[in-house]
């Protein structure tokens, strides 16, 4: 499996094989490969941009025009494995207008736990941080030294007071994980729950192409 912290950085190229590539957040890689791997999807090929844009939304739509240019002649068709994330429609309208189809749902929270399923609970768990597996083993790149906490751990009640509970969504049954992603929610004094969800409508996704 790729380094986690060169998927957050440099995200990752694609290999070059098969006759779709999957244009995707690095945050996605392993469960990307763990599918296409399992269901012998050959066919499909994977190319990552660096996970870290999530935390500059704005970066998404245009990084994600640049690799379509760079790779659209290589393949037979593109498809973008992105969610909303925060770009506030701009990643939609991007693929309308090159004529791609993407992930569908809000962001990757969504997905993984099913977009109806995540709906439902809204309004109930609107106080709610979510992690991935990929977030509770990046936790420090994504949450705790961009908000400075590293620096100013007083800051965390500024920036965690109006959450009541972290849940992690597990993609992966992984004892130290979850164990680790119990520990972030005692760094940021929310309770804790862990909600197995594996890997949701990407399945549903990727196995439609």
């Amino acid at each position: 499996m790729p380094d986690p912290d060169r998927l957050t950085r440099d995200g990752m190229a694609p290999a070059r094989h098969g006759r779709v590539l999957l244009l995707a957040c690095g945050a996605l890689a392993r469960e990307i490969l763990d599918l296409t791997t399992a269901n012998g999807w050959d066919h499909l090929d994977l190319a990552c941009l660096p996970a870290i844009l999530h935390n500059h939304p704005d970066r998404i739509p245009p990084a994600v025009e640049a690799a379509v240019a760079k790779y659209r002649a290589d393949y037979d068709d593109i498809f973008v494995v992105y969610a909303d994330c925060g770009t506030g429609g701009q990643l939609r309208a991007l693929c309308d207008r090159l004529g791609l189809e993407m992930v569908e749902g809000p962001h990757c929270y969504s997905f993984f736990e099913g977009n109806s399923a995540f709906q439902a609970r809204a309004e109930e768990e609107f106080t709610a941080f979510y992690l991935t597996d990929f977030l509770v083993r990046q936790f420090d790149a994504f949450v705790w030294k961009p908000l400075g906490l590293d620096r100013h751990p007083e800051l965390r009640e500024m920036y965690f007071g109006h959450y009541t509970k972290l849940v992690y969504q597990a993609q992966t049954d992984d004892p130290a994980l979850t164990e680790k992603a119990r520990a972030c929610a005692d760094r940021l004094g929310l309770a804790f729950e862990r909600r197995f969800t594996g890997y949701g409508d990407l399945t549903t996704a990727l196995g439609a192409l």
